[in-house]
């Protein structure tokens, strides 16, 4: 019996909505499928259940439920189903949930370290409540993170000469502006001049969201090139994430930075450490990259643990 296979069997035989984590755990209860050493299997049910959505598959169908994660049902039983019920938010819910239930949006930081770590940029969440400025005229200077490229200084010829260069060229300093999703055009607005404003007094300057309304694309390409924001598209697997608009490369606002660096205490350090590394000896450049990392975010970089998080902070898996 192949995976699909035993997710039609478990769907037929639940006759019920039903999420990924139901069927893989159908599946493992009445040992239709051995997954043998795979170190994800409930996400291999979650990406093939997927399949039979997106190739069009008429037997399986899907909805979002209450909480906004996707439930699967075979096609044959519909009739058999109260979709509607499923579906409807009582009044009652609605009055309830302040604030709305589901994951924050600082729950994607560490996604967004994870894609960052990968692409071996070191990032720090910047968190603008402990600023000594929390006016409403501060609102749009703190950037959500900030992130730092080094050039990979691995050899001592390559360190020597970049002594003697202009130190401008061995990093490039990015800020990140992050929200969970972005539904309409004046949404995209709202969200891409804060992030203009935030970034700018850094190098590169990036407006990321986990989920964006596909009809968007023109505007966001539009917003794009006139401003060179750039626009990353972060998935609940981090390392699937895309950089949809890359950013265009700006001189750094050192009046700016000097400004954060007052207001903001981590920002303050996050700087120094820059700093710190780019004029460190030989001897010490090891030392000082680690204690960089250690005062960055963490990061994932397993599936497990990912997909984990994800469950625990009510993420969603599926794309929408």
């Amino acid at each position: 019996m192949t995976v699909k296979e035993a997710i039609l069997r478990s769907l037929q035989e639940r006759k019920a909505l039903s999420t990924h984590m139901e069927i893989y755990n159908h599946i493992i209860e009445n040992g239709y499928y051995d997954f043998g050493d795979g170190k994800t299997p409930a996400r291999t049910v979650s990406a093939q259940v997927g399949e039979f959505i997106r190739k069009g598959d008429t037997r399986v169908k899907r909805i979002k439920n209450k909480k906004g994660a996707f439930s699967y049902y075979l096609t044959a039983v519909e009739d058999e189903l109260d979709l509607e019920q499923a579906q409807a938010i009582p009044i009652e819910q609605k009055k309830a949930s302040q604030p709305k239930q589901g994951y924050r949006e600082r729950d994607l930081h560490i996604l967004l370290s994870s894609y960052l770590n990968n692409q071996k940029v070191y990032s720090k969440t910047i968190f603008h409540e402990k600023s000594t400025a929390n006016d409403n005229h501060q609102k749009w200077i703190h950037p959500d993170m900030v992130g730092v490229d080094f050039l990979n200084l691995q050899t001592k010829v390559s360190q020597t000469f970049l002594k003697v260069i202009n130190r401008a060229d061995t990093f490039k300093l990015i800020s990140y502006e992050i929200k969970k999703e972005i539904n309409t055009d004046y949404e995209l607005k709202k969200c891409f001049f804060q992030a203009v404003s935030n970034s700018s007094w850094a190098n590169y300057g990036y407006l990321v969201a986990f989920e964006i309304n596909e009809t968007l694309s023109e505007e966001m390409e539009r917003l794009n090139q006139s401003f060179g924001i750039g626009i990353i598209e972060l998935k609940a697997n981090p390392f699937e994430s895309k950089v949809l608009y890359p950013s265009r490369y700006k001189e750094l606002d050192f009046k700016t930075i000097d400004k954060l660096c007052k207001i903001n205490k981590e920002f303050e350090r996050f700087i120094e450490q820059v700093e710190k590394l780019l004029t460190a000896s030989e001897k010490y450049v090891t030392s000082t990259q680690v204690e960089l990392r250690e005062f960055c975010d963490g990061y994932f970089t397993a599936d497990a643990e990912i997909e984990e998080y994800c469950i625990k902070k009510n993420i969603p898996l599926e794309e929408s």
